[in-house]
């Protein structure tokens, strides 16, 4: 069995994308100073804040600037190997700047988790929420996102395949070269056609051209007439 190559159309398309994403992906870091979205996956912030809510986070925003109330990103203190999102509850200290953070949903702020928190953990402050749009996440794990990259690969080859058998339909055939039984039965009836009658009269009536000479011949032909013509009338008078 032949193997089937992916159509250099197709390549084309996902690299077109791929840079494309790349390229948004990376003017959104430049733009936000950090990563812009990111997904509640607790429901320490309920009410506010849902789980799959997608939160819009500014990084450029100075850890200064943070006050009591605001809500921000965070790698947890105790080991940096989780990203909370909590609501600043105090400033424990000015210089260096220590915040503390509590979740709305929970009864107290947790050490090692909440404070004490920094500039070094500090990610951002949320601006911007949308609103259970993380759902969109779950479609990207596996093997559910396999799934959808195989679907728009078909998706992208299919196109691509009726897209050139189009092309091939539309190519122009000279009718004389053509192979088709119809199209030469049809050529070959051209000299059955009948001719008409009045055209070809005048056809035959044209053949006939008179030379210098036959008109000549009928010039000498009337003088002679008209001569004949005189002697009569002197012999009768």
């Amino acid at each position: 069995m032949a193997k089937r190559s992916i159509p250099k159309g197709v390549i084309k398309d996902i690299i077109i994308v791929s840079v494309g994403v790349l390229v948004i992906w990376i003017g959104l870091q430049v733009a936000f100073g950090t990563n812009p979205f990111y997904v509640v996956a607790s429901g320490s912030m309920i009410p506010v804040l849902q789980v799959y809510d997608v939160l819009v986070v500014q990084g450029h925003e100075p850890f200064e600037d943070i006050e009591i109330g605001d809500i921000i990103v965070f790698n947890r203190p105790s080991d940096h190997n989780r990203v909370i999102v909590h609501r600043v509850a105090s400033i424990i200290d000015e210089d260096p700047k220590t915040i503390r953070t509590k979740g709305d949903a929970n009864p107290a702020s947790i050490p090692g988790t909440d404070f004490p928190i920094t500039e070094e953990e500090y990610i951002g402050k949320v601006v911007y929420t949308i609103p259970q749009a993380g759902y969109v996440t779950q479609l990207f794990k596996p093997p559910i996102n396999y799934v959808i990259i195989a679907v728009v690969i078909g998706i992208m080859v299919v196109k691509e395949m009726v897209k050139k058998k189009s092309v091939k339909e539309l190519t122009f055939t000279d009718p004389l070269n053509s192979e088709n039984p119809d199209t030469i039965e049809g050529l070959s009836d051209i000299d059955k056609i009948e001719k008409d009658s009045e055209y070809s009269e005048h056809v035959k009536k044209s053949e006939h051209v008179e030379t210098s000479q036959d008109i000549e011949k009928k010039f000498e032909d009337i003088e002679k007439s008209v001569e004949e013509r005189n002697t009569d009338a002197k012999k009768k008078e």
